[in-house]
């Protein structure tokens, strides 16, 4: 018993209308939903309030023209300072490491580095490296009373106020101003 399987032939023609008519009673169908939900969803939104119609409209500055006339508070202030001194030390950081090298290594090099200061170092000239030093001296100062700042506000939540912030950014740039006058006179020899 030998089975045959029967087949039939099937009209490219009349396969690929079948496909189109298929396609276009989907697109039917999806048309007839969307109208459905258009209808259900349109409403009309509630009215504004007097706060949202008097709220500012914020739109992007022109550097030249709002920056100049910009005036930025004491804690905005520290804040940007905190990481110009952050990045005063980073900088500076192969400087620190040969100072602490020269200073500790011997007697001889101790000499060195403390004449550095008056004579110069090579093209160096000695004012200049005594300015370097004066300006990782505020790094280093600003950069750890603003973290000192930081970890209050980050410890109390009270002290994360405007107040708080004028106070505390006035008392970090205070400090690390004097503490910094006071030591680059030393620096200078004037005491």
């Amino acid at each position: 018993n030998c089975q045959h399987e029967h087949r039939t032939e099937v009209n490219p023609q009349q396969f690929h209308l079948h496909q189109l008519q298929s396609c276009c009673i989907a697109i039917e169908f999806c048309v007839q939903l969307q109208r459905k939900l258009q209808r259900s969803y349109i409403h009309e939104s509630p009215p504004m309030t007097e706060t949202a119609k008097k709220r500012p409209e914020f739109r992007n500055i022109n550097a030249f023209k709002d920056l100049t006339t910009y005036r930025m508070t004491a804690a905005a202030w520290t804040s940007i300072l905190h990481r110009a001194s952050g990045a005063v030390m980073f900088l500076l950081l192969p400087l620190v490491i040969w100072f602490f090298d020269t200073s500790v290594s011997s007697e001889v090099s101790f000499e060195r580095f403390t004449s550095a200061f008056s004579a110069g170092l090579g093209i160096v000239p000695g004012w200049l490296l005594k300015l370097v030093s004066l300006a990782l001296i505020w790094g280093y100062l600003h950069h750890l009373f603003a973290g000192i700042r930081h970890l209050i506000m980050d410890i109390d939540h009270h002290a994360v106020n405007n107040q708080f912030g004028r106070a505390s950014g006035l008392t970090v740039i205070g400090l690390s101003l004097v503490l910094t006058l006071l030591l680059g006179a030393r620096l200078f020899g004037l005491y």
